[in-house]
């Protein structure tokens, strides 16, 4: 939807024009002060349209897009419910590997300070349905899953979502007997990045929507399920990024092990094709 040079209010800088927006980020002139919000985070709570007529127009699209995301949300449920029903009937000694074993978190300000010292995070509750306030499970995390750690500034469009380590999950976990709603580490494979390592590692370079390729969005949700593949990608990227040799072989060790338990070919790993590479 084109909003360019629709007439807007914002609750502290007053009347402004809209300049140019994308998919994430719009930007509006209050007179020659610019500004830039997140799209479309900041309509409804900041900033209102002046004109009702484009306002309910964009009310739709935002809500068609809401209603995207909702299915989105339900076939994911359903991938695993019906992924947690197979793990059930399985042995065991032969556990079956999926494609999206993986799990990326997205950490709040509390987390980050302390992740990289518990080397755990919380899956956090259920936000609605019967369920509400349940213990999020995560039937398809096993000893052959890693834990990625993401965030990104409140400020900041959703494109800028930063990768700031990542772990393998520890040997005795099971996601669907977790009765605390804690995802805990292994002990050995653990990596941390720098901020100045964590700015080149962007999300979106890696996660795409298979149905939106496009589309770069994380509206609500504490974690998404990650594919195998994908993380193989992060873990030869970050290994081509480290300069510290010690760090260079731990990244090595890290991915050999994350291939074995994936059986994931180390020599056949594509180059990433993320959404901000589409």
């Amino acid at each position: 939807m084109n909003l360019i040079n629709e007439e807007v209010t914002h609750k502290v800088f007053g009347e402004g024009n809209i300049v140019d927006h994308d998919e994430s980020v719009i930007t509006i002139d209050f007179n020659e002060d610019i500004k830039k919000f997140v799209y479309p985070d900041a309509f409804g709570k900041f900033i209102t349209l002046n004109d009702r007529n484009v306002a309910e127009a964009l009310k739709k699209v935002l809500l068609k897009r809401e209603m995207e995301e909702a299915l989105e949300r339900k076939r994911e449920e359903e991938k695993e419910r019906q992924a947690s029903e197979q793990q059930r009937r399985e042995k065991p000694k032969n556990p079956r590997i999926y494609e999206s074993s993986q799990i990326v978190f997205w950490l709040d300000e509390e987390e980050k300070q302390r992740v990289f010292t518990d080397w755990q995070v919380s899956t956090g509750k259920i936000q609605s349905g019967k369920n509400k306030g349940q213990l999020n499970r995560v039937a398809r995390l096993r000893p052959n899953s890693a834990g990625l750690l993401t965030a990104r500034e409140s400020d900041q469009p959703e494109t800028k979502r930063r990768i700031l380590g990542l772990y393998m999950v520890n040997e005795t976990f099971s996601g669907n007997l977790s009765e605390d709603g804690m995802v805990p580490s292994h002990a050995e494979f653990r990596i941390e990045l720098t901020d100045q390592e964590a700015e080149k590692m962007l999300f979106w370079n890696y996660y795409v929507n298979k149905n939106y390729p496009h589309r770069t969005t994380w509206n609500s949700g504490k974690f998404r399920y990650f594919d195998n593949v994908w993380t193989a990608q992060i873990l030869k990227d970050i290994i081509a990024l480290k300069t510290d040799e010690e760090q260079i072989k731990e990244a090595k060790n890290f991915l050999e092990y994350f291939c074995q338990m994936n059986a994931l070919d180390m020599e056949s790993i594509p180059e990433a094709n993320g959404a901000l590479k589409q």
